[in-house]
């Protein structure tokens, strides 16, 4: 069990413990114990089901976890194992004997030396880039460079992001463009060696994260996913447009569970400063906005033209008239914001 204790976590612990222990060992997978035993398995699924009922994140994982999940013994053959891991994309399996005692466990990236494919079949959906900003937080870089195409290993960081698109079907990319036009246009038209069709729309000024939308008017007619340049998600995109669709959302903002620690006490102090409250060294959890979005086609008739228009603008809007926003939460660890130096050399650095 010590040799798998990065991926075990106990029965009685809470949700957002395993979202943490997820990120820590780079796993969307958990092995439950209980007294020391396998008692069950814990997918970033689960946790996020869990989230969209509304679940404390401080409640039990217990309370969360599936009444059937597949787990190995030791009277398998391990080729039917490992088969098994392959056929149904699994990031790993367990093996344990009698006593459910762990006795091993098959690994995806041990068999395969890739990260785990896709459970969901692909789709075919139109895909907005933003890329017209100057990327000032990458400065002096972006002197030199637009943000898109700042290299990521032996691409650019829009081919980075455009790839995780196109492991899912999708084939057709709208991008927004203002700083550095030409040179991005020049570098996909010329150098770009990927099989996908690109119509570039371009703001004659900064019209913010949704004004340029406006020139898609009457382009998109389907379901659409919006992207910021600088944010990428190692998450099942199928996942999300699945909980689009099966909620009627008109808007999907995709999320990231973000845990901020205070290391002091705080205080609550009411009138004439008397103290009402205290918590030593605190921990909040919030959903961060990650920069992607899931669009209905009909809401490009309600962006205003050429005037800065947020898309926060936009989901303030539908909000105030009852109309349904979605919100799909991703765990820390799935969401790298590439626009800023620390994020962009640690994602550098681990491709």
């Amino acid at each position: 069990m010590k040799r798998y204790k990065d991926i075990c976590i106990a029965s009685g612990s809470s949700i957002l413990l395993a979202l943490k222990q997820m990120d820590s060992a780079h796993r969307k997978l958990l092995i439950v114990t209980k007294e020391g035993l396998y008692d069950n398995l814990l997918s970033i699924g689960d946790i996020q089901r869990a989230i969209l009922r509304g679940e404390n994140l401080n409640n039990p994982l217990d309370g969360i976890l599936r009444q059937e999940t597949n787990v190995a013994t030791i009277h398998e053959n391990r080729y039917e194992v490992e088969q098994y891991v392959r056929e149904h994309k699994t990031e790993f399996m367990p093996i344990i004997d009698d006593n459910r005692q762990l006795v091993d466990v098959v690994f995806w990236d041990d068999l395969y030396h890739t990260r785990v494919g896709r459970h969901t079949p692909d789709f075919n959906l139109p895909v907005v880039i933003m890329a017209g900003g100057k990327g000032t937080r990458l400065r002096p870089l972006t002197n030199v460079l637009p943000k898109p195409l700042i290299p990521i290993g032996e691409q650019t960081m829009m081919e980075d992001i455009m790839d995780r698109f196109v492991e899912c079907g999708c084939k057709n990319f709208y991008v927004s463009l203002n700083y550095m036009a030409d040179f991005i246009r020049h570098y996909f038209d010329n150098f770009s060696k990927h099989d996908y069709h690109i119509e570039y729309f371009q703001e004659d000024k900064p019209l913010g994260t949704a004004g340029s939308l406006h020139l898609l008017k009457g382009k998109i007619n389907d379901t659409f996913f919006v992207s910021n340049c600088d944010s990428v998600l190692d998450e099942d995109y199928g996942e999300i447009l699945k909980y689009h669709r099966e909620n009627n959302n008109e808007i999907t903002v995709v999320s990231v569970m973000k845990s901020i620690y205070i290391p002091y006490g705080t205080l609550v102090t009411g009138e004439n400063g008397l103290l009402e409250s205290l918590q030593e060294k605190p921990e909040f959890t919030f959903q961060i906005n990650t920069g992607m979005y899931v669009l209905e086609p009909h809401l490009l008739k309600e962006i205003p033209s050429d005037r800065l228009y947020h898309i926060t603008f936009l989901i303030e809007k539908l909000i105030q008239e009852g109309r349904k926003v979605g919100v799909f939460p991703i765990n820390e660890g799935s969401w790298t914001d590439i626009g800023n130096w620390d994020e962009y050399m640690k994602y550098v650095l681990n491709k």
